[in-house]
C-alpha cells in the first residue's frame, strides 16, 4: 500500500473522530440524535415507532380521495376466463359474497376503476350458475380513463382543465394488468375492447356458446351426438329449463343455431376407450335458467339407453306435454360458458398478459393432470387385480334409481298457468288489461330475487315493470 493512500486513510479517520464528538456535543445538549449502531430495546422500539409513523403516513397520502369527476369515463367491454368450481355462481348474490362477480368489483374498486357498482353502468353477458366456468364471459362497464381528447366510448367532464384537453391523448390505462395484479388466480381479465356508449354485454350479444365435457364410460356417443340434432331450430323449451315465473320469465321460445356431441380430443386412431373425454357444445341466441343441464340430463339417459331420442322431440311438443316430468338434471361443475359473440367489438391484447394468464392456466392444468393420472393409475391396478368398473353415469344429480321409470311416466311439475296464478296470489306478477281491451297482459314485478339482476341491481338492469320491448325480449334471460 502507497505511503498517499495510508496518509488519506489515516485523514478520513481523523475527520470522523471528529464528527463523532461534535454529534456526541450535540446528543448531551438535548439533540436527539443516536450514535451507537446497537441501540438499546428502549431506542429500537421508537425508531419503529417512528418508522410505522412515517409508512402510514406515506400510506394515507397514497390513499387520498380521488376525484371521480375530474377524469374521463370511458365505456369498455372486458372479457373475462375463471374457474367456477370454488364459487356460488357469477352474480352477486345476497346470502353469500363467494361470487366471481363480488371478486371482480372488489378488484375494480381496489385498482379505482370505478367509484361504485351503482353509477358504473354495468351490464354482464351471461349469469353463469354455482360450479359452473367460462373462457368467453364478457361485461361492458365504464371505467376511468386518461383519454381527455375522447375517443370511442370517452366521456369527458364538462369542467375539465383546458390544458389537460388540448394535450394530446396518450396510452390508456392498462385495464387488464391492473386488475389481474389483484383478481384471484382462478380469475383473469383476457383483454378488453373500448364500446359505443348505449352498448350492452347483454342486450347486443349475438349468440352465446356453452360446453359441457363428459367420459364415455359406457354411453353410446354416436345416439346422443344423432340426438343432439334435435335441440337445433326455435322451440318452447319449458320442460327443458327451470321455470323462473316469479322473476317474470314468462316466454320459453329459444333459437339454438347448433348442437353437437364429438371427442373433446379427436385421434389418429380408433380405440374406443371408456376414459375418452367428449363435449356436448350447444350454440343459442339466449337460454333459460339451467337449460343446458337439463338438456344435457336428457342426452345422458339416452347415451344410457334409458330413453329413446325422439323423447326430446316430445318434450319439446308443449301441446301434447305441457308439463315437465319430474327429472334431476345434470351436475354443475363440467359446464363451461366457451363463447360470447358480438359484433362491432376490436379487443385489444397485450402480450404480456396473455402469456402471463397462459401460465396461470398451465398451472392449474399441470395439477390437475397430475391428479387425473393418479387416479386412473389406481383404477388400472383395481381392474387388474379382478375389480369391475362400474357403469352408473355419475353426472346426474341425485341418487340413481334402482328400476328406472321412463320420463312420460313419471309424475309432472306444475303447469305454467299454475305457476303463473300462484305469482300472482303473492303478489310477485300482476295482471293488465290488454291494448285490446280484453286480452289480459301478464307483468313482472321488480323482485329482489331477480334472476337478471341479483344483489344491488344497476339501473340499466333492473327488471323493467312495462311490456318488453324487443331487445330485451331478445334475450330475457341470461342462461346458466
Amino acid at each position: 500500500m502507497s505511503e498517499a493512500l495510508i496518509k488519506r486513510i489515516k485523514e478520513l479517520e481523523a475527520d470522523l473522530e471528529k464528527l463523532k464528538s461534535q454529534l456526541q456535543e450535540r446528543s448531551e445538549a438535548g439533540d436527539d440524535v443516536v450514535l451507537t449502531s446497537n441501540p438499546s430495546p428502549h431506542e429500537d422500539a421508537h425508531c419503529k415507532s417512528n418508522s410505522s409513523s412515517s409508512k402510514k403516513g406515506k400510506k394515507a397520502g397514497k390513499a387520498r380521495a380521488l376525484d371521480f369527476s375530474a377524469s374521463p369515463r370511458r365505456h369498455v367491454a372486458l372479457r373475462l376466463a375463471y374457474l367456477g368450481w370454488s364459487y356460488q355462481g357469477f352474480a352477486v348474490q345476497e346470502n353469500t359474497d363467494n361470487t366471481v362477480e363480488a371478486r371482480l368489483f372488489e378488484a375494480l374498486l381496489k385498482t379505482r376503476l370505478i367509484q361504485e357498482r351503482q353509477t358504473s353502468n354495468y351490464h354482464r353477458c351471461g349469469r353463469t350458475d354455482k360450479g359452473v366456468s367460462a373462457f368467453s364471459q364478457v361485461i361492458t362497464i365504464d371505467l376511468r380513463s386518461t383519454q381527455f381528447c375522447g375517443g370511442l366510448g370517452v366521456t369527458v367532464p364538462e369542467h375539465a382543465v383546458v390544458g389537460a384537453k388540448n394535450k394530446a391523448n396518450g396510452s390508456e390505462l392498462p385495464y387488464v394488468k391492473m386488475l389481474n395484479r389483484v383478481l384471484p388466480q382462478d380469475i383473469r381479465v383476457l383483454d378488453w375492447a373500448p364500446a359505443a356508449e348505449g352498448f350492452s354485454a347483454r342486450f347486443d350479444c349475438q349468440s352465446r356458446t356453452y360446453r359441457y365435457y363428459f367420459p364415455r364410460g359406457s354411453l353410446d356417443v354416436a345416439l346422443m351426438a344423432d340426438a343432439a340434432k334435435r335441440y337445433e331450430g326455435t322451440y318452447d323449451f319449458r320442460n327443458l329449463c327451470k321455470m323462473d315465473v316469479g322473476n317474470g320469465v314468462l316466454q320459453f321460445e329459444r333459437t339454438i343455431l347448433s348442437a353437437s356431441v364429438q371427442a373433446a380430443r379427436p385421434r389418429l386412431i380408433s380405440v374406443v376407450d371408456q376414459y375418452d373425454l367428449f363435449v356436448f357444445e350447444i350454440k343459442g341466441l339466449g337460454f333459460l335458467y339451467h337449460q343446458v343441464r337439463c338438456m344435457m340430463a336428457l342426452l345422458l339417459l339416452i347415451g344410457q339407453k334409458l330413453e329413446a331420442p325422439e323423447i326430446i322431440n316430445q318434450l319439446l311438443d308443449v301441446q301434447s306435454n305441457p308439463r315437465k316430468p319430474q327429472y334431476s338434471m345434470a351436475v354443475d361443475y363440467p359446464l363451461v360458458l366457451h363463447d360470447c359473440h358480438f359484433e362491432g367489438l376490436s379487443w385489444k391484447q397485450e402480450t404480456e398478459e396473455v402469456t402471463h394468464v397462459l401460465s396461470t392456466l398451465q398451472q392449474h392444468w399441470t395439477q390437475s393432470a397430475v391428479r387425473t393420472n393418479i387416479l386412473h393409475g389406481m383404477i388400472q391396478g383395481l381392474e387388474a387385480i379382478g375389480g369391475v368398473s362400474s357403469t352408473h353415469c355419475s353426472l346426474i344429480e341425485g341418487s340413481r334409481q334402482r328400476n328406472y321409470r321412463p320420463l312420460l311416466e313419471r309424475p309432472c311439475c306444475e303447469s305454467l298457468e299454475s305457476r303463473i296464478n300462484h305469482f300472482v296470489k303473492r303478489g310477485r306478477l300482476e295482471r293488465e288489461e290488454g291494448e285490446s281491451g280484453g286480452e289480459m297482459v301478464l307483468r313482472g314485478k321488480r323482485s329482489k330475487h331477480s334472476h337478471n339482476s341479483p344483489g344491488p341491481p344497476t339501473p340499466s338492469e333492473m327488471p323493467s315493470t312495462n311490456k318488453s320491448t324487443p331487445r330485451q325480449a331478445k334475450n330475457s334471460l341470461e342462461g346458466e
